[in-house]
């Protein structure tokens, strides 16, 4: 709220007034400094120092909850809802939303151990992601940090540890011992829901049919995998069907990794070809300050619709004419 200033003959005569006041105290203590006066231009209260929220947490903060301003050091320190009962609050942070919970994390043992894993045994992701119960993506995640951070360190940049080490004191975590069987950090071998599977389908078969994953698939779309060969570890269910066959748990693990290891050095290999061809539809052109690429495109080849992911400018999108006068809106088959 801007001050309000009051007339002009008030103004001059608080002006006035203190001005003869000070000089006043001046003559009297030669001891002190004379200090200014400030004239005062508003007659309105001023307001309290903390809004009405702030002042009621710092009252809590002062008296009930005193005991969260220090966290316990490996563990969680949430606060307790009044509505709930003994048992305490180890992971939900925020009491008006108990929908959010708060999920473990990989301490840094376990991170360490997975690099060494990778980067100095030799598995493969697959082997360690089913050993340790990680996923895979969280497996390749924590390789490709951890390679960034042995980098800083060989080149001596500083790293925030002591911030690392709070932050992990304060979460809850998930550690991994070598050598011991650990209880499973996440499921590994979930089946993400497809955009094929999406819709109702009536399909008729005969009774007297083995109805398969691999039918089903089939008849959500043609190209659509089974549910089998969808999953990151299809090698695990090829290793519990040996292990329900009759075979020793060493034999099928063996197997296994023989298998994982085949399966990434299959992909590694497709990648791999994949750049080779890239590289080698390319025309490079160096300049003193840019590189130019050019490759040969087939204009024509826009596929039956027009919206092939091959042609010329698909990236930059494709105009849609659902808003078009005269186009035919309603569908005219039923997949």
């Amino acid at each position: 709220m801007p001050p309000r200033i009051p007339n002009l003959s008030t103004a001059s005569t608080a002006l006035s007034t203190s001005s003869t006041s000070s000089v006043a105290d001046c003559f009297l203590s030669r001891s002190r400094p004379c200090l200014q006066s400030k004239a005062s231009f508003s007659t309105t209260a001023s307001r309290p120092r903390f809004t009405k929220s702030r002042r009621m947490f710092r009252e809590w903060i002062n008296g009930p909850g005193s005991m969260f301003r220090r966290h316990r050091p490996g563990t969680t320190n949430y606060p307790q809802s009044k509505f709930e009962g003994p048992e305490r609050n180890t992971d939900r942070p925020f009491l008006l939303n108990p929908h959010f919970k708060s999920e473990p994390v990989l301490d840094d043992r376990a991170r360490e151990l997975i690099w060494a894993k990778i980067m100095k045994d030799g598995e493969t992701v697959k082997a360690v992601s089913a050993e340790l119960g990680v996923d895979i993506r969280r497996v390749a995640a924590v390789v490709r940090l951890k390679e960034v951070e042995k980098d800083w360190e060989a080149k001596g940049k500083k790293l925030a540890k002591p911030y690392s080490r709070a932050v992990l004191s304060m979460v809850p975590t998930h550690s991994i011992r070598n050598g011991i069987q650990n209880a499973p950090f996440e499921p590994i071998n979930e089946l993400h829901v497809h955009p094929f599977t999406m819709k109702q389908i009536f399909w008729p078969t005969s009774e007297s049919r083995h109805f398969t994953r691999e039918d089903a698939a089939k008849a959500f779309n043609p190209k659509m995998l089974s549910a089998d060969e969808r999953v990151p570890h299809p090698e695990l269910i090829q290793m519990e069907r040996e292990l329900l066959r009759g075979s020793s748990l060493l034999d099928a693990s063996e197997r296994f990794k023989q298998s994982a290891m085949e399966s990434e050095r299959k992909a590694a290999e497709k990648v791999l070809a994949r750049a080779q061809r890239e590289e080698k539809q390319t025309t490079r052109v160096k300049s003193n300050r840019f590189e130019f690429r050019f490759k040969d495109i087939n204009s024509e080849d826009v596929g039956p619709k027009g919206r092939s992911r091959n042609a010329v400018g698909w990236r930059y999108g494709a105009p849609y004419y659902d808003r078009a006068k005269g186009e035919i809106k309603i569908p005219t088959s039923v997949p």
